[in-house]
């Protein structure tokens, strides 16, 4: 039997390969995309509007995701006030975000003091950084972020030349009391980037699925913590 013969009748899977793609992305953006940018919230707490938001004005994307936790908002608030990358981590994927030193898992005293305009390293090297924008205890805290993507450093709004590929965003920790002596957190986020048809595709198809995934770890983590109670410890307690 001849090559010829062989192939025929298979499907010509190089052909194929661009419907497929077409079809697994429209899957994602009309199906998988619109879960994550809203996973766990309600519909009243994704239509309305949160403390931070006019950080980033006609912002290109956004999202409100939500989770209820165990403890009330004053046994919430000293885990979410102790984070940053050299304080108690991110209580997330920590390989990822944070070379595998694990978050701390104590209330740790030294790290409960923060203040409006205060930096929280994002990274290992210091070169990039998230502010503390808004801040109300117990209720809101308000991180936000602006990034040179070409550089992969922060820089700082009126200071810097403003970089030509770049992003603007906020990540905000909304806490409400729920029933029974739980807490309502809703993490809202909202970026905006430069140029937006460089940035704007990278976002969707990278950005966004990376936030939810460690978002929803992140939940999960604190869900586990503020179960335990606010037990405290020295500052070396995440290394």
């Amino acid at each position: 039997m001849s090559r010829k013969q062989t192939c025929r009748g298979r499907p010509d899977v190089r052909a194929a390969a661009p419907g497929v793609l077409c079809a697994a992305t429209a899957l994602y953006l009309l199906r998988v995309r619109p879960r994550l940018l809203t996973w766990g919230a309600t519909g009243e707490e994704t239509g309305r509007s949160y403390p931070g938001d006019e950080l980033v004005p006609e912002a290109d994307g956004s999202s409100v995701m939500a989770t209820t936790l165990p403890a009330p908002p004053e046994e919430v608030w000293p885990w979410l006030v102790q984070m940053g990358y050299d304080r108690a981590g991110w209580y997330s994927w920590d390989r990822l975000d944070r070379y595998g030193r694990p978050s701390a898992d104590r209330i740790v005293p030294e790290w409960q003091t923060l203040t409006v305009g205060q930096r929280l390293p994002a990274t290992r090297d210091g070169r990039s950084w998230f502010t503390v924008a808004r801040l109300e205890p117990n209720r809101t805290l308000v991180l936000s972020s602006d990034v040179d993507l070409a550089a992969g450093r922060s820089f700082v709004r009126g200071r810097d030349p403003v970089p030509r590929v770049r992003m603007a965003g906020v990540w905000g920790f909304h806490l409400r009391p729920a029933p029974h002596g739980g807490t309502r957190l809703v993490v809202r986020t909202r970026g905006r980037g430069r140029p937006r048809p460089l940035t704007r595709p990278v976002d969707v198809l990278l950005g966004e699925p990376a936030h939810a995934i460690m978002q929803i770890r992140q939940f999960h983590n604190l869900r586990r913590r503020v179960g335990t109670g606010a037990l405290q410890e020295p500052a070396d307690a995440g290394s």
